[in-house]
């Protein structure tokens, strides 16, 4: 990971179509990016493995999609509107406000457990400069939610907020999930959806910006078995990133979240970290949340979210475990995890080594030749029983077929299938193995077993 560049998997994503700055055509906007088509594929593979691992094959898991906008009250009983910020510090001169922390960590200081009269305390005596070189100045506190206003008022009455995390929207549904089909515990309801947070200084490529996506579930759990079902969940997340993700486990950190570092409401946190270009930096995390959140709602709602356990008359506020998924810090993790250098030939080749359930596509079709009709209509008959079979098939004849081979190799698309002259007369196509180059003749009636 040492040898890739953050830098080579943003020139990658924008050069092939994987990610887009956006709005570029108005000069972008900060901490917002656009995917692009195989950008929208490999993003939507990892959903829907994701989705498969945690909720397809349990029987104990509920989808939902909440909505985005939620009433204010939601917000107020979750804390955020008075603590979801994060430190900032100003430029006196230039009056740009960049992240206290951030700006600390830039200059080789760990913020861990500080304070924000810490870290204030600490640009003082350290006498740090602002990115431009000028004089900072105090600190303050910065709330991340991104504020509108619903209907055609505009006052007090009708704030509310683009959600900064999808959790809540669970925990308000948890009375109709019980009312609905009154599950046994443990139960879970998962979600993955979009979230937005006001982030004072995005940077980092998709690792840190202001729209981003989240994949979590919320456990609902009795309180006495929390450790044990705290470890059943831990295994079944060290599955998913070294199993169904396919990620190297030097490149995969847990880190036990300290009592004085971790959220009020934890009794226990683990993040999990992936080795990024920029550092170990948190792709995931798991916590107990104890009751914390339903109680809040409980009493801000005046609604009871109590379980009657079956068949008694007991009663009691459910504890909850919390895994969460980055998604947008999935994508990444996984082109860098793909991203490989080698040479073919004598020259130096980039591609994406892409698990195939992961990859785009699951093979490109060529002609060897595309001003041949006869192999281009024989290339076109088998990529169409190809992608009826299997629809993440490409089309490619655009260059000559070594340009061909360095483009999907780049894309990160395991196998190319090439129609030649040969298969006119034996009914066999050219199946090249991007890894290894290799290639091997496979007859046309055998690709449906050999791709899958």
């Amino acid at each position: 990971m040492s040898n890739i560049s953050l830098e080579d998997i943003v020139s990658l994503c924008k050069r092939r179509g994987f990610i887009f700055p956006g709005s570029e055509i108005y000069g972008g906007l900060a901490g917002t990016w656009d995917y692009g088509p195989l950008g929208v594929s490999l993003k939507r593979n990892i959903e829907n493995l994701w989705w498969d691992t945690f909720v397809d094959r349990r029987d104990d898991m509920y989808g939902l999609d909440s909505a985005i906008l939620m009433n204010p009250k939601v917000w107020q009983a979750s804390g955020h509107v008075d603590t979801f910020n994060d430190p900032l510090i100003e430029d006196v001169v230039s009056k740009k406000r960049y992240r206290l922390d951030h700006l600390l960590e830039d200059n080789g200081i760990d913020p861990d457990g500080m304070t924000l009269e810490q870290m204030v305390s600490v640009v003082k005596d350290k006498k740090l400069k602002s990115p431009d070189g000028n004089e900072l100045g105090g600190g303050a506190q910065f709330n991340m939610m991104f504020k509108t206003f619903a209907g055609p008022t505009q006052d007090e009455s009708s704030i509310v907020y683009l959600r900064p995390e999808t959790a809540q929207g669970m925990f308000v549904n948890f009375k109709n999930i019980v009312d609905t089909f009154y599950p046994d515990l443990p139960f879970g309801i998962a979600q993955i959806g979009k979230n937005f947070r006001n982030e004072i200084s995005p940077r980092d490529f998709i690792f840190r910006s202001r729209e981003l996506e989240i994949m979590e579930f919320e456990y609902f759990i009795s309180p006495e078995n929390w450790e044990q079902e705290f470890n059943t969940l831990l295994d079944l997340q060290r599955y998913w990133y070294h199993d169904v993700m396919c990620f190297k486990k030097e490149n995969v950190v847990e880190k036990e979240i300290g009592e004085t570092e971790r959220a009020h409401y934890s009794k226990r946190t683990i993040d999990f970290e992936y080795a990024y270009p920029i550092g170990v930096k948190e792709i995931g995390g798991f916590a107990y949340r104890t009751d914390f959140d339903l109680v809040n709602h409980q009493k801000m709602s005046g609604k009871s979210l109590e379980y009657t356990i079956k068949g008694t008359n007991t009663k009691f506020v459910p504890h909850v475990l919390e895994p969460t998924f980055g998604l947008d810090r999935h994508v990444l993790a996984v082109l860098c995890e793909a991203y490989s250098v080698d040479e073919v030939n004598g020259e130096q080749r980039s591609f994406l080594k892409l698990p195939v359930n992961l990859a785009p596509y699951r093979a490109a079709v060529s002609p060897l030749l595309k001003n041949k009709p006869e192999l281009v209509d024989k290339a076109t008959e088998v990529f169409k029983v190809m992608k009826s079979i299997y629809p993440n098939i490409a089309w490619d004849d655009n260059g000559n077929i070594g340009k061909r081979y360095r483009r999907q190799d780049e894309i990160g698309t395991p196998y190319c299938v090439t129609v030649d002259f040969d298969t006119l007369e034996d009914n066999t196509v050219t199946i090249r193995d991007r890894d290894t180059t290799v290639q091997q003749r496979v007859n046309i009636k055998e690709l449906a077993n050999f791709f899958k």
